[in-house]
C-alpha cells in the first residue's frame, strides 16, 4: 500500500477499532469512532441511536449490567460522551450520507462488530509485534470487521474526492456475528430508496490480490435458545419425584441431529451450547440448548427450524418437563444480482494490485447482510456480496487471524470504483 497520509490515516483507524473489539449490541467505542472520523468528513448526513433501527426488530439484546460494563469501557478509552448517549440500550451502529445531486441512490454494507476469541500474543501475530493487539480479554476482530468499517471510510473518501453524482449511503452495521444487526438496521427505512447495494467481506480463504465480484451460497440461518424446567429431588432417595431437564436435554440433542435431510437441498442442525444441573445428588431442574438451524434456501432453514421445535417439545414432553424456545438471531438466504457482478468485475479488472478475478464464489455459511440485499432487491433494486482477498495466518474465528494491510487499499479501490461506475453508467432496476 502506498504510504500516504490518507491511507497511514485509514491504517490508524483500522488499527485503533482492532485494539478495542466489542460484541454485538455493544459496539459502543466503535460506533463513536466512526461518527467522529465522519464528522471529519465533508458528508450530508450521519444518522446513529435509534434512529438506524426498527428497535422491535432487534434480538439478543444483552442485559442492563453487560451493555453499562461495555458502555463505561468506551467511556474509559476516551468515546465521546455525546454520542454514547446516543448509544444508550445498546443502539450501536451509523449510517452516513453523502447527496450530490441528481443520480442513483447507490448503498455500502460493512459490519462492525467482534468475537468472543482471545487474541494471540505469540511473536509473528502482527497486531501483538506492532502493539495494537486486542486490549479486550477474551475479545478480538477475528474476522476482519475493523478492515470492513475502514472500507467504509475509504470509500466515502474517495467518493467525496470524486466527480460523483447521485447520494451515497454507508451503513455499518452492528450484531453480525450473532446475527442480530441486519434485520432492524434493513426495517429501519433507510434501505427503502437505495436502487443498488454492496456488501464486502474481507479474506475468506482467498488471497491478497484475489477479488469476488459476487458471492452467492448463503446458508439461511436461525439461532435458537431452548430452556428445560422440570422438578428437583434428590437424587438417591427420592429419583422418582424429580422431573429430569437432562434427561429431556440429552433426548433433544441426540433427536436433533436425527432430523430427516430434504429433497431440495442442504440443511444443517447444530446443538452448540448445552447445559444444566446444580450438583450430583439433585435431579436438574433447569437445562438449556443453544443451536441453530441453517438451510441452503430460507424455505429449508424454515422446515428445519420446525422439525426442531417439534423435537424440542416432543423431548420436553417425554420426561415431563417444560420447554421455552426464543428465536436469537436469523438471517434469510440471498444472491448476488449479475448486473452488479459485472460492473464489479470490470472494475476490478483495472484496479492496481488485483492479480485474480472470479465472478462468483459460494459462501457456505450465513451472513445478515442478506436482509439488506433482499430489502434492495425486493424494492425492485441490484444488491452483490463482494469479496477482497487478504493474506490471513490461521482462518477466521481464530486467534492468530489479521488480514494483509495492503488488501484494504485494493478494497476501497474496487468498491469506491463499483459506486461511481454505477453512478456513471446507471444500473437499470425494474
Amino acid at each position: 500500500m502506498a504510504s500516504t497520509p490518507e491511507t497511514s490515516d485509514l491504517i490508524a483507524f483500522r488499527r485503533d477499532l482492532h485494539e478495542r473489539p466489542e460484541p454485538a449490541w455493544r459496539e459502543f467505542y466503535t460506533t463513536a469512532r466512526i461518527i467522529e472520523a465522519l464528522r471529519e468528513r465533508d458528508v450530508d448526513g450521519i444518522h446513529y441511536g435509534r434512529d438506524v433501527h426498527r428497535a422491535d426488530a432487534r434480538m439478543n439484546v444483552p442485559d442492563e449490567a453487560e451493555l453499562a460494563e461495555w458502555y463505561d469501557r468506551a467511556l474509559a478509552a476516551g468515546a465521546d460522551p455525546e454520542i454514547l448517549e446516543a448509544l444508550q440500550g445498546g443502539f450501536t451502529g451509523a449510517i452516513a450520507v453523502i447527496e450530490r445531486g441528481d443520480g442513483p441512490t447507490i448503498g455500502l454494507r460493512v459490519d462492525i462488530d467482534g468475537l468472543p476469541i482471545a487474541e494471540s500474543s505469540e511473536a509473528g501475530h502482527v497486531p501483538a509485534d506492532e502493539g495494537f493487539r486486542s486490549k479486550h480479554d477474551g475479545y478480538m476482530h477475528a474476522c476482519g470487521h475493523d478492515a470492513h468499517a475502514t472500507f467504509g471510510l475509504g470509500v466515502i473518501d474517495e467518493i467525496l474526492a470524486s466527480e460523483f453524482s447521485g447520494t451515497l449511503k454507508v451503513f455499518f452495521q452492528p450484531g453480525e456475528e450473532l446475527i442480530v444487526g441486519g434485520k432492524p438496521m434493513a426495517e429501519s427505512g433507510h434501505l427503502d430508496d437505495v436502487d443498488s447495494l454492496f456488501a464486502v467481506h474481507i479474506g475468506l480463504d482467498h488471497p491478497t490480490g484475489e477479488v469476488i465480484a459476487g458471492i452467492d451460497g448463503f446458508l439461511a440461518v436461525r439461532h435458537f435458545f431452548a430452556e428445560f424446567s422440570g422438578e428437583p429431588a434428590h437424587a438417591g432417595g427420592h429419583p422418582e419425584q424429580g422431573k429430569n431437564t437432562v434427561q429431556a436435554l440429552a433426548t433433544a440433542v441426540q433427536n436433533l441431529y436425527g432430523i430427516p435431510r430434504h429433497a431440495d437441498g442442504a440443511t444443517r442442525v447444530n446443538a452448540g451450547i448445552v447445559g444444566g444441573g446444580t450438583a450430583t445428588n439433585i435431579i436438574p431442574e433447569e437445562s438449556f440448548i443453544e443451536g441453530e438451524v441453517r438451510g441452503e434456501t430460507t424455505d429449508l432453514a424454515d422446515y428445519a427450524y420446525e422439525k426442531a421445535e417439534r423435537v424440542l417439545e416432543s423431548a420436553a414432553t417425554m420426561h415431563e418437563c417444560e420447554v421455552d424456545i426464543e428465536t436469537r438471531g436469523e438471517a434469510p438466504s440471498a444472491e448476488s444480482d449479475q448486473e452488479l457482478v459485472d460492473v464489479v468485475a470490470e472494475v476490478a479488472r483495472d484496479v492496481s494490485g488485483v492479480t485474480n478475478l472470479l465472478e462468483r464464489d459460494e459462501l457456505g455459511g450465513s451472513e445478515d447482510a442478506t436482509y439488506l440485499m433482499q430489502r434492495v432487491q425486493d424494492n425492485g433494486g441490484y444488491a452483490t456480496y463482494v469479496g477482497i482477498g487478504t493474506d490471513h495466518p490461521g482462518g477466521h474465528h481464530t486467534g492468530t487471524f489479521d488480514v494483509d494491510e495492503e488488501s484494504i487499499e485494493i478494497g476501497i479501490e474496487v468498491l469506491s470504483g463499483a459506486v461511481l461506475a454505477v453512478a456513471e453508467r446507471g444500473v437499470e432496476t425494474e
